[in-house]
C-alpha cells in the first residue's frame, strides 16, 4: 500500500513538472504543500479533471493505510504481540508499527545464538570476498526478509540526532520496565554517537543509515533475549 501510494504521488508530481508546477516552499506532502496544490488552477477543463483524479487517488490511498494501521494498532496490543511491541517500541525511531513489523517478521529472537547472527539475517552485513589471505568487502548482503531490513533502516534515521527522550517514547517507556528503559537510553546514546561520527567521514549518508541499522539490529536483538522484567 505504502508502495501504491508512492507511485500516486509521483504521477501526481510528474504530471504538475509537465505542466510548469513545482513546489519550493519545502518538503512535499506537507500541510504547506497541500494548501499549495489546492491553491492550483488549469485553463484547460481536461488538466483540471486529471489534477482532481490524481489527488483523489492519492486520499484514497491514505485513508485505506490509515485504516489499516488503526486495525494493526489493535492487532499490536494482543497476545502474542504485546509484550514483545511493547519492548521493541521502548527504543527510538520503533514505534508500536514499527515494533509489530519486527515481532512479526522475527519471531523467535531466541534462534540466533549472538547478535551477529541476527545482523547477518537482517542482510545489513557487509559482503565479503576473499581469495587466499586476502578478503575484501562489498555492498551489504540484502539477505533476509525485506520488511524487517527496511523497517531497521528507517528505524535508524531516528538516530542522526541528538539523544533525547520525547513525550512520546516516555509513554511507551511507561510500559516497560526499568531494564528495558535503560538499555533503551544505552542504545541511544551510542547510535547517536555513531550516526554523527560516521556522517562526518561518509559522503554518502545512506551508508551512515545502513551501518546504525546494523548496530540497533544487534541492541534489538539483547533486548528481546534479554529476561524481561515486570513494569
Amino acid at each position: 500500500m505504502v508502495t501504491d501510494r508512492h507511485r500516486a504521488r509521483r504521477r501526481l508530481l510528474s504530471f504538475l513538472l509537465r505542466h510548469g508546477h513545482v513546489y519550493r516552499q519545502g518538503a512535499a506532502w506537507t500541510a504547506t504543500h497541500e494548501r499549495w496544490l489546492a491553491s492550483l488552477r488549469f485553463a484547460d477543463p481536461a488538466l483540471t479533471s486529471t489534477f482532481h483524479h490524481y489527488r483523489a487517488v492519492i486520499t484514497s490511498r491514505d485513508a485505506e493505510l490509515r485504516a489499516l494501521e488503526d486495525d494493526l494498532a489493535l492487532v499490536a496490543c494482543e497476545e502474542p504481540f504485546a509484550e514483545p511491541v511493547r519492548r521493541l517500541a521502548a527504543y527510538r525511531g520503533v514505534a508500536e508499527l514499527g515494533a509489530l513489523t519486527l515481532a512479526t517478521e522475527v519471531c523467535d529472537w531466541r534462534r540466533f545464538a549472538h547478535a551477529p547472527a541476527f545482523m547477518g539475517f537482517t542482510g545489513l552485513v557487509p559482503s565479503e570476498y576473499s581469495s587466499g589471505a586476502h578478503s575484501r568487502r562489498g555492498k551489504i548482503t540484502r539477505t533476509g526478509p525485506v520488511h524487517l531490513r527496511t523497517q531497521l533502516v528507517e528505524s535508524a534515521w531516528a538516530y542522526q540526532h541528538r539523544p533525547i527522550v520525547s513525550q512520546r517514547l516516555r509513554a511507551r517507556h511507561d510500559r516497560v520496565g526499568e531494564a528495558t528503559v535503560a538499555r533503551s537510553w544505552k542504545a541511544q546514546l551510542r547510535l547517536c554517537r555513531r550516526f554523527k561520527r560516521l556522517a562526518a567521514r561518509k559522503s554518502n549518508i545512506g551508508l551512515v543509515a545502513a551501518a546504525v541499522a546494523r548496530e540497533l539490529a544487534g541492541f534489538l536483538w539483547a533486548e528481546m533475549t534479554a529476561d524481561p522484567v515486570a513494569v
